[in-house]
């Protein structure tokens, strides 16, 4: 091998350290915050459609869904890396997980909920909090994202989705919506929008740490349904987009339900 090969090896060995490293703050991928947030916005009253519109100068809150996953990774917002999951590793029940000190994402939620319902915060402050808070409720729901610690959430979890070597933290952020549906954001949410006001009502019953266990609960479950080096293909598509399905709509209409009690 070359100089040349040599540094351009340990170049790509390094850029794949990084990623591995960084990638366990990403939540659902593009596609799921923006369902999350297209379903959310079906159900704003007309003082919070107002209030967002305002707050997000005229943006809607899909325009911003995915903009913490790349926010987390700047400087300004290095911060916050933490604040897109939960780890509990296995065996230890929600409750008595160990805090982490930098913050995670039911705290996170719990403090843009205090900043928008503060009538002192301002402006810039409310607006900070609205595009956090839009995308934490995605990441709340993703299962993943009360994964182990000792797998980054899944991130080091390998098992073999039709025929390839994936993790599977990844598989839940996109393959398992893609391998569903090929469908767009709004054509998600035409299809899984679709409930009573009374079915509304028992979704968005409970607080944030209920909601976070009650994912939790599913997290339990697809660990155990993907051992390390299993092989997964149609079966597994067909037992686990329904739960998809299910948990986009519920992030998207509990935060609604946030955002309508707020303002």
């Amino acid at each position: 091998m070359t100089r040349i090969s040599c540094i351009f090896a340990k170049f790509f060995a390094l850029s794949a350290l990084i990623f591995c490293v960084n990638v366990d703050a990403l939540g659902w991928g593009q596609k799921g915050h923006d369902v999350t947030c297209e379903i959310a916005s079906r159900h704003l009253n007309a003082k919070a459609r107002k209030a967002v519109k305002k707050l997000l100068e005229g943006k809607s809150m899909i325009y911003w869904s995915n903009w913490m996953d790349n926010a987390s990774h700047t400087p300004e917002y290095a911060y916050t890396k933490t604040w897109h999951y939960k780890n509990i590793d296995e065996g230890i029940e929600y409750a008595e997980a160990p805090l982490e000190p930098k913050g995670d994402v039911v705290t996170a939620i719990e403090q843009q909920i205090e900043v928008l319902k503060d009538r002192k915060s301002s402006f810039q402050s409310k607006r900070l909090a609205l595009k956090m808070l839009v995308h934490f409720m995605g990441d709340l729901h993703q299962p993943m994202h009360m994964g182990h610690k000792t797998d980054l959430g899944g991130n080091k979890w390998i098992v073999n989705y039709f025929g390839k070597d994936k993790n599977l933290h990844g598989i839940w952020d996109t393959d398992v919506l893609e391998s569903g549906h090929k469908w767009s954001y709004t054509e998600w949410a035409d299809q899984v929008n679709r409930t009573t006001r009374k079915e509304r009502k028992h979704i968005c019953e409970g607080t944030i740490h209920q909601w976070a266990e009650e994912t939790y609960q599913i997290t339990t479950q697809v660990y155990e349904g993907a051992p390390q080096g299993s092989k997964l293909s149609y079966d597994y598509v067909a037992q686990w987009t329904p739960v998809a399905e299910q948990q986009l709509l519920r992030g998207g209409l509990r935060l609604a339900y946030i955002l309508n009690s707020i303002f």
